[in-house]
């Protein structure tokens, strides 16, 4: 079973690229904003708690992320493996996946980081905003947020994942096709 997690600031184009990259390489995509937009829309008690958290741009519990994702994998057997999309966003997310998956016998085949300007960060979020109609992506005080979260708590994986050798950092600038392109030309190596 391969584990691949879809890497980089909000905005980079990991939504973008998911669903081809699973298409390709029959992989079940967990996007966890995905998984909490969908508690949300059903007005669960996960859900009302999300959406006050996420409207801040702060994270969600991980307890309450990683039991949805436990949930996943063993939900999914017959799949060749999975991309995980927003996930793990700290240190401890990441400990607590490599006890999961040493659970199983697993461990995270690769890391595919999409890189990308704060600058185009911004841009981005705007035009998903408008496009998508996502609430939380609306105003530049979130954005602003969420981009210093990213900084401050997750970007801190890149050299977690380098010592682990499964680290592959992709240019996120250019078309979508061509960004495609460098995800599956990374991929198809491993």
């Amino acid at each position: 079973m391969k584990y691949f997690i879809l890497f980089g600031p909000p905005g980079a184009g990991k939504g973008t690229h998911a669903a081809a990259v699973v298409e390709r390489y029959n992989l079940k995509h967990i996007s966890t904003g995905e998984l909490l937009r969908a508690e949300i829309a059903a007005g669960t008690d996960l859900g009302k708690q999300a959406r006050s958290l996420i409207e801040k741009g702060d994270f969600v519990p991980d307890e309450v992320v990683e039991g949805m994702i436990a949930n996943c994998f063993a939900a999914n057997p017959g799949v060749n493996g999975f991309l995980l999309d927003g996930f793990p966003r700290t240190i401890n997310q990441a400990i607590d996946l490599d006890e999961m998956l040493e659970s199983r016998d697993e461990y995270v085949t690769g890391v595919i980081s999409l890189v990308i300007p704060d600058s185009e960060i911004r841009n981005r979020i705007r035009k998903r905003a408008v496009i998508e109609g996502r609430a939380d992506d609306a105003s530049d005080e979130v954005i602003s947020n969420r981009i210093h979260t990213y900084h401050e708590k997750t970007e801190a994986l890149v050299e977690v994942y380098k010592d682990k050798g499964v680290y592959y950092e992709i240019d996120g600038m250019g078309t979508i096709e061509e960004v495609r392109q460098r995800v599956f030309e990374t991929m198809d190596t491993l």
